[in-house]
């Protein structure tokens, strides 16, 4: 066997065992696809229902809540992103990192300080190699998040949104993650978490000759501020803990995705190197025939010449 052969052999053997791991993680995120996708779709109606509930009891009262209540000229924002701890799973985490990085810069243009909150190790990563403040960070969990790591992750946001900005607290939450749409379609976003905004009180008044809908009056035990204070803490909560579900299977679709794309790409690779291969075999066949019929005329010609 020739040298170039066996160079195409060995790179096939590589590529082969290459195409057998991305194979495997292919299967392994499709199969964790489902499960994410229906802990998003359980949770889903939790985290809109418990917004509604706080914006029904933020509209009903008269009271000026500090967390649904917008600061008149806001200083400080928090960001939280949310990335993924692993790679191989294409421009998943890239594309939640350019919109926290839009979203900084649009709240830096209005003036805001900006504390960055980070959830997976790209994301930590991306920061520190930039040498990036970070207020806090947390990895380990972006796989598979429990609604405890919501709960962790949610504290100190809670607490900065609960202080006053003097003493290091913030005017405004956003979080920027990665919504699922489809086995084929997820889309970074950004979302302002608190205030709370207050607007779908007017929703439903499209048609005005229907007439008005008689809204309900609410009574509160012991007083509306209390229920928004044991609320608010459970809205958060529930909407990161939403957010990182559905960055989960963001994740896992876009890890398949790209599994999927490296794996197809092996196959055409492996079949190029196995023309190269059998034409570099068929160079040396042809060279080896050549050598043994010039050899044999050469010793049929000494034979002959001796005569």
């Amino acid at each position: 066997m020739g040298a170039q052969t066996r160079v195409y052999k060995r790179r096939i053997k590589s590529i082969t065992s290459t195409k057998k791991i991305t194979k495997a993680m292919e299967m392994i995120a499709a199969s964790r696809i489902i499960k994410a996708q229906r802990q998003v779709a359980a949770s889903t109606p939790y985290a809109t229902e418990l917004t509604r509930a706080v914006t029904a009891v933020a509209t009903g009262s008269n009271n000026r809540h500090p967390l649904t209540t917008e600061a008149e000229n806001p200083t400080r924002a928090a960001v939280l992103l949310i990335t993924s701890d692993r790679g191989l799973a294409g421009g998943y985490s890239s594309n939640a990192i350019k919109a926290a990085e839009a979203l900084t810069a649009r709240l830096t243009a209005e003036g805001k300080e900006v504390d960055s909150y980070v959830v997976g190790r790209k994301g930590v990563a991306y920061y520190g190699f930039r040498d990036r403040k970070v207020t806090d960070s947390w990895t380990g969990f972006t796989d598979s998040p429990q609604y405890a790591d919501a709960k962790m992750v949610a504290a100190p946001l809670i607490e900065a949104v609960s202080q006053d900005t003097a003493e290091g607290g913030v005017d405004e939450l956003h979080i920027v993650f990665t919504e699922f749409v489809s086995m084929m379609t997820q889309n970074a976003l950004d979302d302002r978490l608190l205030p709370l905004s207050l607007d779908r009180a007017g929703e439903g008044t499209e048609d005005e000759g229907k007439g008005h809908e008689i809204m309900p009056l609410f009574d509160f035990e012991p007083s509306a501020e209390d229920v928004l204070d044991a609320l608010l803490p459970r809205y958060v909560e529930s909407r990161i803990y939403n957010a990182l579900l559905q960055s989960a299977a963001s994740e896992h679709a876009a890890r398949r995705r790209a599994m999927k794309s490296a794996t197809d790409n092996a196959e055409d690779l492996i079949k190029s190197l196995t023309r190269l291969a059998n034409q570099a075999r068929q160079a040396d066949i042809t060279q080896e025939i050549s050598e043994i019929v010039g050899g044999a005329n050469a010793l049929a010609d000494a034979n002959a010449g001796s005569d």
